[in-house]
């Protein structure tokens, strides 16, 4: 039997989503809980990794396993065994054709920033923070010139180990809400920092450093060294896949009514 799960989890304490030695991702705490409930090991296979301090408002795994429980059986007793910080938000039982990562047909993200003369508090780890007044239509008009399929070198990280940078990028949309600002973004996939690299660049652009052209001879440029600085992880959520109607899955989950 298949089943999936939709996950939320505040990111700050961990190394990321994908399992390493130390135990310290979400991945390792996930499989942990479910091995617990299940009293047998437990293997999970993700929509999309997100880097250290990322939070999830909605990833998708799925695993095999022998047996049957109901679906909030599920949901209750993995979460019996998870962190505060980690919730298992929903399960259902899906055809072995389903697959979390492969069968996405568009992750989403959204990035929060504070706008302040001074650094968050009570939101630290939450959203990132810029002190200097943004303008709206500049990075507006530099995002619409990364809408498209294109090669996202310029926005790679070194250590990305996707099989090819051309990504196709769907939406970004920038909003604002008093001093805090949200980016929306949608892509048939994306590499390695390509978000926290692309946010770089708009808030740079944003706070007057660049023109809204100059984007798009980053893009052409192909190289790293031609964008601004990787913008901190804080405030970046990883809003969850999209998949075909007849899987019939969850969209959202209620942590989506968090954000502003």
């Amino acid at each position: 039997m298949r089943i999936a799960l939709g996950i939320s989890y505040l990111g700050s304490a961990y190394q990321g989503w994908q399992s390493q030695p130390s135990g310290q991702t979400v991945q390792d705490r996930l499989e942990h809980a479910l091995t617990q409930f299940a009293t047998t090991p437990i293997t999970t296979h993700c929509a999309g990794r997100t880097d250290a301090g990322v939070h999830g408002l909605m990833q998708v795994v799925h695993f095999d396993t022998d047996l049957a429980r109901d679906p909030f059986s599920w949901v209750r007793g993995t979460n019996r065994y998870l962190p505060a910080d980690i919730a298992v938000q929903w399960a259902q039982p899906v055809p072995d054709a389903f697959h979390a990562r492969s069968s996405a047909q568009a992750r989403r993200y959204a990035y929060i920033v504070l706008e302040s003369p001074t650094r968050p508090s009570i939101e630290a780890g939450r959203v990132g923070w810029v002190f200097r007044p943004l303008n709206q239509a500049h990075m507006q008009a530099a995002a619409n010139r990364l809408i498209g399929e294109h090669d996202f070198s310029s926005f790679r990280a070194s250590a990305c180990q996707s099989l090819t940078p051309i990504k196709e990028l769907r939406r970004i949309a920038i909003s604002r809400r008093g001093p805090y600002w949200r980016f929306d973004f949608e892509a048939n996939a994306f590499l390695h920092h390509m978000i926290r690299n692309l946010m770089g660049c708009l808030l740079h652009i944003g706070q007057g450093a660049q023109p809204p052209e100059w984007i798009s001879e980053v893009l052409r440029a192909r190289n790293r060294d031609a964008t601004a600085p990787t913008f901190a992880p804080d405030g970046l959520y990883f809003l969850g896949p999209r998949y075909a109607a007849h899987w019939n899955l969850p969209e959202r989950t209620a942590a989506y009514d968090w954000l502003p």
